[in-house]
């Protein structure tokens, strides 16, 4: 049996005038993620997770901030394409393991949702997708709402 394991992490600004995508779900609040693409910092930490397991370099290698092709593009999308790598390569997702750190907004409520979302984008049942949440207890840039952070595992097996 064929196993890997990656690790993803993302940081993104929070800035008035932008949506707040969290795991491919548009949630209501007064800033939102500033970035190239839409600025999903729970989907871009996945991305680095299932890009890492195998060794493929990072989401920048192959959805680099400089390309007009992904400017504000829906991370979904990007999600969809580096699982498709992992697919090429024979593998299939395991499970996966996410924290995200904000201070707000709460998102206990979107956590079914956006468990789903990503399920359905990686071919896996919603029980493989593990999402938490913490906050920084008002400390550093999280705490001071400057900005949010995520962290992903990734835990792959040979299909066979």
């Amino acid at each position: 049996m064929d196993i890997r394991i990656g690790q993803g992490i993302d940081f993104h600004q929070l800035v008035e005038g932008r949506k707040l995508w969290i795991g491919g779900i548009d949630i209501p609040h007064d800033k939102g993620s500033l970035g190239h693409s839409d600025a999903d910092v729970l989907l871009h930490a996945i991305c680095d997770a299932l890009l890492g397991a195998l060794a493929l370099g990072d989401i920048g290698t192959h959805f680099p901030d400089t390309s007009d092709e992904f400017k504000d593009i829906d991370s979904k999308i990007l999600l969809q394409r580096s699982f498709q790598l992992i697919k090429d390569r024979g593998y299939k997702v395991v499970n996966i393991d996410a924290t995200l750190c904000l201070q707000a907004p709460k998102i206990k409520n979107y956590v079914e949702a956006m468990r789903k979302t990503i399920a359905s984008l990686i071919e896996t049942d919603i029980h493989n997708i593990s999402i938490k949440a913490t906050t920084t207890e008002q400390m550093g840039f999280v705490g001071r709402e400057e900005g949010l952070t995520a962290q992903a595992v990734a835990l792959l097996q040979r299909d066979e």
